[in-house]
């Protein structure tokens, strides 16, 4: 169960990253973006480390300072949250 439960976070992260990475490249090439809600969602359902990681990578979101509070408490909350049930 915690290898699955482990998995589900580690596959939300990757994809929170590669949508950061899409965003960017989109923001650059003036494409249709992906919503800052849907940005939103894949960090909360899971997603907070790899779409902040993604933030800083691709140095994307950076100045929206929703972004830079919010990503870096979600990432504490879902790594205490990720310690006390694998426990």
């Amino acid at each position: 169960m915690d290898t699955l439960f482990l998995l589900y976070y580690f596959v939300l992260s990757l994809v929170g990253f590669i949508s950061m990475k899409v965003d960017k490249k989109r923001a650059r090439n003036n494409e249709y973006r992906i919503s800052e809600k849907t940005l939103w969602t894949i960090a909360l359902l899971g997603g907070a480390l790899g779409s902040w990681a993604g933030m800083n990578v691709f140095r994307h979101k950076t100045k929206h300072l929703s972004f830079r509070v919010g990503m870096p408490l979600l990432v504490i909350l879902h790594s205490a949250f990720i310690i006390w049930a694998i426990r």
